[in-house]
């Protein structure tokens, strides 16, 4: 048969493939993008970008009610957002499939908390399953949607990063044609009016109960019986780090973390002398093991944050280290930050120098917070930008509104930053908000939005005009300005700040990486220390032990935000081809 090296995510798009998945919406979030990405390669399958996770899920519930099998894929703070149509999708089950892959992030690589999935499936009383290589990620997608629909409940797929962005070989499958039956009305089962929701919730506590008596006949959980001295609860990619660090315990590998196969787990404590659980972030299953009268420890020994691993396993199961292992290499630092030329540092720089309070938001632009920009003091989640902004107008009077602007990027701005404007205006606000549009989402990879004026595809769609999106919102004063045109900017936040009313000025410069093609570079000519250049953090500028400045050519796009603030002219710009 047939396999392929896939990544996790690109192996849960297989398994949905291969499932007859018809419809997948999500919005983009590390470290789950590259599913949608992969599904949107499969022509049997109708792929959107939505303009949040509550959208997506909520497209995706209305074709599995609909008859077409359907999947839905976030971050897990983008569960956050999905949450509400999730824990009513449950009361009402499905018509076909319905499937929520969310991808955690232990460690935070690209993410702002350590938030762990599996209380939401206790909480919305759906099962979770966890694949622990690709292979699983693909014979668990197509599992999930046949479990959705046996026991007619939306079914919760979870990856971390290290299964996501991990290859591992898969034996691919051929699709399954599932026709999509014809339309039927069921007002009772899915008006989720007061009347009908509480004669569905006995269900799903019936539905709940079901599942946790199959689930210790369940193929996924399975019982590997080796030493009985030690014996060892895990799931996800604790498994490979277990069978690894102690290649002689007994394990119960878990594939479905939630409800989970009390009476299988009994027996099996019952035949080793010591159970531990292996699992990353919270002690889920730890507690759930204890909760059962079972003697089992774990997080005493592995932490609650940050990824596990091979040798914190080891030490987890045996105390200290049994193998000697080199030390790591020294290895320079190499903290993250904005590309050269990118438009949001021309934003950061005015904002530094106008020495204003900043509310930032999820995106690129987050970097703006640090050295040497140093231009933002918090940011939250998506979209609170604007509220937070609005909020601390409300505790610190409308003088602070006019030192003070909320700045947020295109694509979170329409996830979720528009009902925050409406609520500024409608309250009589007098914030300054900076959308910076660089017309993609840019943080996970240039994914189309709404306002990027392509979809999924890379075919033309319509194009929202953000300027007139905020006038629609109440907006009286908005104005569109160009970051590199320094002179205009400073002067167009300075207006803006000082209105008595709430005002967008939509920053527009599309994100560098999208150019294929920029100006000839800039080089140096009679630098005089004074440092001005170097504040703009720009990765191309360097200086030297007397302090003055050189422009790496191979780096530099030639945007010129240095020759704009260089006060004594030392920035030129190069002939295409001629070094400096």
């Amino acid at each position: 048969m047939e396999k392929a090296l896939l990544l996790g995510d690109e192996a849960i798009a297989r398994g949905a493939w291969e499932a007859g998945c018809r419809v997948v919406s999500s919005y983009p979030g590390t470290p789950s993008t590259e599913v949608t990405e992969a599904i949107a390669a499969y022509k049997e399958i109708n792929a959107e970008w939505a303009p949040n996770e509550k959208v997506s899920l909520e497209v995706a519930f209305g074709a599995a009610m609909a008859g077409a099998r359907a999947m839905a894929c976030m971050k897990h703070v983008g569960l956050n957002v999905a949450a509400d149509p999730l824990f009513t999708a449950a009361y009402t089950g499905v018509r076909a499939g319905l499937v929520v892959v969310v991808a955690d992030d232990p460690a935070m690589f690209s993410s702002q908390n350590e938030q762990d999935s599996r209380y939401y499936a206790r909480s919305a009383h759906v099962p979770i399953l966890e694949p622990s290589d690709s292979q699983e990620c693909k014979d668990f997608t197509a599992l999930a949607f046949a479990l959705s629909e046996q026991y007619d409940t939306p079914v919760l797929v979870r990856l971390t990063t290290r299964i996501a962005h991990a290859r591992s070989l898969v034996t691919l499958g051929e699709r399954l044609d599932r026709p999509v039956p014809a339309w039927e009305k069921e007002p009772q089962k899915y008006v989720m009016m007061p009347g009908n929701a509480r004669r569905r919730h006995p269900i799903v506590e019936q539905r709940e109960k079901k599942l946790a008596e199959d689930a210790s006949e369940m193929e996924i959980n399975r019982i590997e019986m080796r030493d009985t001295t030690l014996g060892v609860v895990c799931a996800s990619v604790c498994y490979p780090y277990v069978r690894e660090a102690a290649p002689d315990a007994s394990v119960f590998k878990l594939g479905m973390t939630y409800p989970l196969p009390e009476t299988a787990l009994r027996a099996f404590a019952a035949k080793v002398e010591r159970l531990i659980v292996i699992e990353e972030l919270e002690p889920f299953m730890e507690d759930s093991l204890k909760a059962m009268g079972l003697p089992a420890a774990g997080k005493a020994e592995t932490g609650l944050q940050g990824e596990l691993g091979v040798r914190k396993v080891r030490r987890a199961l045996f105390g200290g280290e049994t193998r000697l292992i080199a030390a790591p290499p020294q290895v320079l630092p190499r903290p993250p930050a904005l590309c050269p030329g990118c438009p949001h540092r021309a934003v950061f720089n005015i904002l530094r120098k106008q020495k204003l309070n900043v509310f930032g938001d999820i995106g690129c632009y987050t970097l703006g917070a640090t050295p040497p920009l140093n231009a933002m003091d918090a940011t939250l989640c998506m979209g609170a930008s604007i509220g937070m902004a609005f909020g601390a107008e409300k505790a610190q009077g409308k003088a602070f509104s006019r030192k003070s602007v909320a700045v947020i990027g295109d694509s979170t701005f329409l996830h979720s930053g528009v009902t925050a404007l409406i609520d500024a205006v409608y309250n009589s606000g007098t914030i300054t908000v900076l959308i910076l549009d660089n017309r993609i989402t840019g943080m996970t990879g240039h994914q189309e939005n709404p306002a990027s004026g392509r979809d999924i595809y890379g075919s033309p769609a319509p194009m929202l005009d953000l300027a007139a999106l905020c006038q629609a919102c109440g907006v009286k004063h908005v104005r569109t300005a160009d970051p590199y045109d320094q002179k205009a900017l400073d002067a167009a936040v300075g207006e803006e700040v000082s209105r008595e009313a709430v005002s967008v000025i939509v920053v527009k410069w599309p994100c560098i990486l999208l150019e294929k093609e920029h100006p000839a570079p800039y080089h140096v000519e009679g630098c005089k220390a004074c440092g001005v250049c170097m504040r703009l953090g720009c990765p191309a500028i360097g200086s030297g032990a007397d302090r003055t400045v050189q422009i790496n050519p191979n780096t530099c796009v030639g945007c010129g935000l240095c020759a704009s603030v260089c006060p004594f002219g030392c920035m030129k710009l190069l002939e295409r081809g001629e070094h400096a």
